[in-house]
């Protein structure tokens, strides 16, 4: 069995953001083009991430220092390191949406793409740094000795690791583990509020089912979704009395929607550790290189790209769907 290079892996990315990118110049006008092309620059800065180099003064170095690398990302000059660090907070809305359309996209190559039932979760990361204690926080007031503080971060509780000082990144994959929507915000911020805000993006995926734990859960939410033809699917542990809740409780026996729940964790779950491996926040409870919201949220959304990408290569090579290793040897 052929292994993909690494030139099938520059190409895949190269390849796919061309047509997301013809896909958003049909719905507005193009503006001016970049000296350096976004689609360069992601692959670029998944590069630093798999090599951990997080710093833009050393990853400007890096490009000093290998032509080779800088001939196959494209890069006739080098860019500077103001470029880098200008350029690199405005990636996650346009990483984010490629996601999106990567979800969509891939529907067409096999049935582990489908959206036919898709899973939410969220898992939190912990800041770079020291923590900031709520108290002081909430007074904000930095305490004198401490020092390279991310004051962006905030407060919220892992089942894992009980109370976390950091980001929270919320995904939405299918039963298969492929993702197709992310977004990254403080840790304190709910999983209920960020389901709100996804909602048209869940929809624009047409899902039968979108099945979550406990906090997704609300009855509003259950018949607001169920008069457009989108079912939730949640334990709904505290909603327990009425004839309302007793035939939603008698609905999530149903065989088809039994496995649905029951397999939430094994779809999701274990796709968050691959990110931790892209990522390299396997250790210290998933502690970031980088600090503050506008970094951290490309941060994030890079790694899951990688992952979408590492599916779609194991798809067309015949290779195992969730093996990453592949992708992290030939871009390390």
């Amino acid at each position: 069995m052929q292994a993909p290079s690494h030139s099938d892996y520059v190409q895949t990315y190269f390849t796919l953001f061309e047509l997301f990118e013809q896909e958003q110049n049909q719905k507005s006008h193009r503006g001016h083009p970049f000296n350096y092309p976004t689609k360069r620059l992601i692959l670029f800065f998944t590069i630093m991430m798999i090599r951990r180099i997080s710093a833009f003064k050393a990853q400007h170095r890096w490009l000093q220092q290998h032509p080779q690398g800088r001939q196959l990302l494209g890069f006739e000059t080098i860019p500077d390191r103001s470029t880098l660090s200008r350029r690199y907070p405005t990636l996650y809305e346009t990483c984010q949406a490629f996601i999106a359309f990567l979800g969509r996209w891939a529907e067409a190559l096999a049935p582990e793409f489908d959206s036919q039932v898709l899973a939410e979760d969220a898992s939190l990361f912990k800041a770079q740094g020291p923590v900031w204690h709520q108290v002081d926080r909430q007074a904000n007031r930095i305490p004198e000795k401490l020092r390279h503080l991310d004051t962006d971060a905030s407060w919220g509780k892992s089942a894992y690791h009980g109370w976390v000082y950091g980001y929270s990144c919320h995904l939405t994959c299918n039963r298969s583990g492929f993702p197709k929507l992310v977004q990254v915000e403080t840790a304190s911020v709910d999983e209920s509020r960020v389901i709100d805000q996804k909602w048209e993006a869940l929809f624009a995926l047409h899902p039968n089912a979108v099945v979550g734990d406990n906090a997704y859960f609300k009855a509003t939410r259950v018949r607001q979704w169920a008069a457009h033809g989108m079912i939730l699917v949640s334990p709904a542990a505290k909603w327990q009395n009425g004839k309302y809740a007793q035939a939603y409780h008698r609905f999530l026996k149903q065989k088809d929607v039994h496995d649905w729940l029951k397999g939430r964790k094994t779809a999701i779950e274990p796709v968050f550790d691959l990110f931790s491996k892209v990522l390299g926040t396997a250790n210290n409870h998933k502690q970031l290189p980088v600090q503050g919201l506008s970094k951290v949220r490309p941060f994030l959304c890079l790694g899951v790209l990688a992952v979408q990408i590492a599916m779609i290569v194991n798809n067309v090579f015949g290779l195992p769907f969730r093996q990453i290793s592949l992708l992290l040897s030939v871009l390390s």
